[in-house]
């Protein structure tokens, strides 16, 4: 396991590397927020893959479950105004942000009420309002797009960060490299990180990319590199907050490697052949709600009643979005070509702004 030491280096947690900033200690009501978060998204997940049965969702769909940690924990150390972009698995990054779970089951069933007006699908959330910038379905596309986010974070003196979401699959994209590049020179505030569910697709990450862990392509670019659990959404949380403190107060970009586990296929037509069922049986053992639903019976957080309570709620609430998104309209044909280009009053506002340049 590896935590951060200085930009460049990377140093093993069994030394004397340095520890992650302390986090404030989290509340009762907080950890249950985070251990119901994680819930949701698992069973909103289930709710999708069986409308996908069901011949309700058209297209691809690329479910989350197993990785909840990932996105609950490295969004709890944020602020509602730094910004969040991530690849095509994206159903569990929207609700950890806090889009609306009927917005975004209307969105996987195509309809007019969805966050992206049922144009965009299982592939393409986005909320402006939450600062949560999709959702892209080209393997490695959001990355550019991140190192932009960040980019304008620095250049009007906002003091936020972005959060940048790759597969390990996306990782030897030749853009994505080009992005670290640009990162590093800049010195934007941008935290790109790994999901590394162990698997690129259908082929072993061991069989497609060179070098462990992956993260360290950060020397490369001298810029810093974290490993972190991604069954433990505490240790997600801990190493999340080193990346972000360097972002926010030394406006320094990092990689994070979070390692996990994909429960589902690479999507819901995959069925899984290049992996045995005993793999998926032991990997099943280290399940991220599990564990954190445990610690917090232990340390007296919560009970199983409790624990209870927030399956049927949760439950309840994925019904209700569900029942929302069937009943919700289809989008109206007309409207087929909206949202394509920018409104005219918006591109002169662009013009109009101060032009900037690299010798600036």
């Amino acid at each position: 396991m590896h935590t951060v030491d200085k930009p460049g280096r990377l140093k093993d947690s069994s030394s004397s590397a340095p520890q992650p900033a302390a986090l404030p200690a989290l509340t009762r009501d907080q950890k249950h927020g985070m251990l119901r978060m994680m819930v949701l998204i698992r069973r909103f997940e289930e709710q999708a893959e069986q409308a996908y049965l069901r011949q309700q969702i058209r297209g691809f769909c690329h479910v989350y479950s197993g990785q909840e940690a990932i996105a609950v924990g490295t969004e709890s150390v944020i602020n509602r105004d730094d910004a969040v972009i991530t690849a095509y698995r994206d159903h569990g990054h929207a609700l950890a942000r806090g889009m609306c779970p009927k917005a975004c089951m209307a969105e996987l069933l195509g309809k007019a009420t969805g966050c992206s007006k049922g144009k965009g699908g299982s592939m393409h959330f986005f909320d402006k309002s939450k600062h949560f910038y999709g959702g892209h379905g080209i393997v490695g596309g959001q990355t550019p797009l991140g190192l932009g986010l960040a980019f304008a974070q620095k250049y009007t003196n906002t003091n936020r960060v972005t959060l940048c979401y790759l597969g390990d699959g996306a990782i030897n994209q030749g853009v994505f490299h080009e992005s670290l590049n640009i990162a590093a020179l800049w010195k934007v505030p941008v935290i790109y990180i790994i999901e590394n569910n162990l698997y690129a697709m259908g082929t072993s990450v061991a069989r497609s990319s060179a070098g462990d862990p992956l993260v360290k392509r950060a020397s490369g670019y001298d810029m810093a590199g974290i490993v972190a659990n991604g069954m433990d959404v505490d240790d997600v949380r801990a190493k999340t907050a080193e990346a972000v403190n360097l972002a926010r107060t030394e406006s320094l970009p990092s990689i994070m490697e979070i390692r996990a586990y994909r429960y589902r296929g690479h999507s819901m037509t995959d069925p899984r052949k290049y992996r045995s069922k005993d793999e998926e049986e032991q990997q099943r053992k280290r399940d991220p709600i599990e564990i954190y639903k445990q610690r917090l019976i232990d340390d007296g957080s919560i009970t199983e009643k409790d624990y209870d309570d927030i399956e049927a709620s949760v439950g309840a609430e994925v019904k209700e979005a569900y029942e929302f998104a069937l009943n919700s309209p289809d989008p109206e044909l007309e409207e087929v070509f909206d949202d394509i280009f920018a409104p005219e009053t918006q591109i002169d506002e662009i013009e109009r702004r101060p032009k900037w340049s690299y010798g600036d």
